[in-house]
């Protein structure tokens, strides 16, 4: 019940959008869910009676969902991107690696050498901030631990936050 709501009531917070001519800016539905399951789960830290989920279920959002989830996304991107590949060429592969490694490994030097944080929070904000949950599963399965999670959630939120917000800024000054 506690999950359904959350995702029910952050889509709804999701949805609306302010238009600036062509523009239309909102947070998205996702981001909405995305923002109420933060706020569930930071209730849940706060009172430990808020929202329980037994594990066989949580074992479920893990595994399934998630399998499922990147499942549907590789099968509608998977010809855009046949397409953008033929049209683009090796100059999109380049850039693709460019634009995906370079945050990354800043994120990691000035995370490790000036902020001296621990690698397996570090990690975890990586994954985070690439929005990529079977980053830190392979993070965590490696550390066999749950310590990257730490790193995770903000990491996460504020990723796809600036994903959704600079997505449709992008997409608006190409057009």
């Amino acid at each position: 019940m506690t999950v359904g709501a959350a995702i029910a009531i952050g889509g709804l917070i999701g949805i609306p959008a302010l238009h600036f001519g062509g523009l239309e800016l909102g947070l998205s539905k996702a981001v909405g869910e995305l923002l109420g399951g933060l706020v569930a789960g930071w209730l849940r830290s706060v009172d430990r009676r808020f929202g329980r989920i037994p594990e066989p279920a949580l074992w479920i959002f893990d595994s399934l969902g998630l399998n499922v989830f990147i499942a549907l996304v590789g099968l509608s991107a998977g010809p855009l991107f046949v397409q953008g590949l033929r049209e683009a060429g090796l100059a999109l592969v380049a850039a693709s690696l460019c634009v995906n490694l370079v945050p990354l490994l800043v994120t990691l030097l000035v995370g490790r050498h000036l902020l001296r944080i621990h690698p397996g929070v570090l990690l975890g904000i990586c994954a985070g901030a690439a929005t990529s949950a079977p980053g830190l599963a392979a993070v965590q399965e490696v550390a066999k631990s749950k310590i990257p999670t730490l790193g995770y959630g903000v990491s996460y939120a504020v990723g796809n936050v600036l994903l959704a917000l600079w997505g449709s800024v992008i997409v608006a000054i190409m057009a």
